[in-house]
């Protein structure tokens, strides 16, 4: 005798709304929920490079600080391009997540934004990282994540700068009209000029201390569950620390190996605070050109 359909019937429609209840609640969970996250940086040099080595180090910061499964993928060797494109990629929220990128390139969105690497802006390396510990570059980074949509979340850096001569000098006499390569910005022609050189030759003038920030796209920020984004922030800033304790200490080490190896020899530059004092007034100028003047202020406030 046959059996009535009913059991069989009623024993699919559970199965089916059963189905139907696991793929609602699937699909109502947040994209972050479904899948482990992937964040992409990218980075100019290999990976004895402090640029390389702090975004490492931001990895593993990242992971400790939000405690679940986030996977990175460091693009390595420029195989994503220059820093020019990192913060364009970032802007667009496309290709890169993360990247340390020189201030220059920032300028089409901030014009302040290269003041952050303007040269003589600092007395020594213990007043540059006070200015970092202080924070006086948040309104830069403000109008960098409001208008180009990129994050300053670290300051990396520290790379001192110093003038390669083929002939010694250890005075503003000794180096008048001398011919230095400077970077194309305006300002460091300005700058040099204003000291009696000619802006295309080591004397240890320590004119600049670089600062690269390491930067990460709001774009992606913004599609972050809040507890990642808590990490990426904590981890942005001690990374940058990082990075910058590893450039200042490796560019003593490298001037030292050269200077062992007889590719160069260190001159003691005497006049550094007369040559700050001739150039302060163009960076003051400069400052009040693109907006900083009351940074610049509280950068020459902090003792």
């Amino acid at each position: 005798m046959t059996q009535p359909a009913f059991p069989a019937i009623r024993r699919a429609l559970l199965a089916a709304s059963a189905a139907a209840l696991a793929l609602g609640g699937f699909a109502s969970l947040p994209a972050h929920a479904q899948q482990v996250i992937t964040l992409h940086g990218a980075s100019q040099f290999n990976d004895d490079h402090a640029f390389t080595k702090t975004m490492v180090k931001f990895e593993e910061l990242v992971k400790k600080y939000y405690g679940k499964p986030v996977n990175f993928v460091l693009h390595k060797n420029s195989e994503l391009g220059l820093e020019k494109q990192y913060f364009e990629y970032m802007s667009q929220g496309k290709a890169v997540d993360y990247a340390v990128v020189s201030p220059a390139h920032m300028s089409t969105f901030s014009k302040a934004a290269p003041f952050i690497d303007a040269p003589f802006l600092f007395r020594d390396l213990a007043h540059w990282n006070k200015v970092l510990d202080a924070d006086l570059f948040k309104p830069i980074a403000d109008e960098v994540a409001q208008r180009a949509d990129v994050m300053l979340i670290g300051y990396a850096g520290g790379g001192v700068r110093n003038i390669f001569s083929n002939k010694p000098g250890s005075t503003l006499a000794d180096i008048k009209a001398l011919k230095v390569r400077v970077q194309g910005a305006p300002i460091w022609s300005r700058t040099f000029t204003a000291v009696g050189m000619a802006p295309t030759v080591l004397l240890m003038t320590q004119h600049a201390i670089t600062i690269r920030p390491l930067c990460f796209s709001a774009k992606t920020f913004k599609t972050l569950p809040p507890d990642l984004q808590a990490a990426i922030v904590r981890a942005g800033k001690e990374a940058g620390a990082y990075g910058r304790q590893i450039e200042s200490s490796e560019d003593g080490a490298k001037l030292d190996a050269m200077e062992k190896a007889g590719k160069l020899k260190r001159i003691a530059f005497a006049d550094r605070a007369k040559m700050k004092g001739l150039v302060d007034p163009v960076i003051a100028a400069y400052a009040k050109e693109v907006g900083a003047d009351a940074i610049y202020t509280k950068i020459n406030g902090i003792k």
